[in-house]
């Protein structure tokens, strides 16, 4: 679930920044912390822009998120779930790859008529 403070934009770009040489095969996988705090501020972002309860974003093992208007769902499985890995997230967030050609690739699933999120995409360009 998104918290309810805001996202500081030069805090996300920032995050973000830090693992471009990663996304960009030019460092090794960053530190953990490092890697968890772009993903959560990136879907916490995807989460402010996109508001609503019908859609869960899930990148484990950092984060999920609920967005995108609609009916809401509040127990169990959600009808709508988007799953992906936190490397092909932040290529997605940072408008490095494109969803039509990570679903399918299989990287990222999709589930439910909703679960197309791919109007709110890229969340920060660097």
């Amino acid at each position: 679930m998104p918290s309810s403070r805001l996202i500081d934009p030069g805090e996300l770009r920032a995050a973000c920044e830090a693992v471009v040489p990663w996304l960009d095969g030019e460092e090794p996988e960053p530190a953990r912390a490092e890697l968890a705090k772009a993903v959560r501020l990136s879907l916490r972002t995807l989460a402010s822009v996109a508001p609503g309860r019908s859609v869960e974003v899930r990148v484990p093992p950092f984060a999920a998120v609920q967005c995108v208007a609609g009916l809401r769902h509040t127990r169990g499985t959600p009808p709508n779930v988007v799953e992906t890995d936190p490397r092909t997230w932040l290529e997605l967030a940072l408008g490095r790859s494109e969803w039509t050609d990570a679903v399918e690739d299989g990287r990222v699933t999709a589930s439910g008529t909703r679960a197309d999120i791919s109007r709110w995409l890229p969340i920060v360009r660097l």
